[in-house]
């Protein structure tokens, strides 16, 4: 078992949500206009 990790980060928008299966990998849907955008991701469980 590993202990969390603590991040600080800045940005303009945050969501929360579940990822969902795709195939053998992970998906999660982000809103049309953060399409070319950068973003983070942290798995907080």
């Amino acid at each position: 078992m590993s202990s969390d990790s603590k991040f600080e980060v800045g940005g303009k928008e945050m969501l929360e949500k579940i990822v969902k299966k795709s195939g053998n990998s992970g998906r999660v849907y982000l809103p049309p206009h953060w399409i070319g955008k950068r973003v983070k991701i942290i798995r907080i469980d």
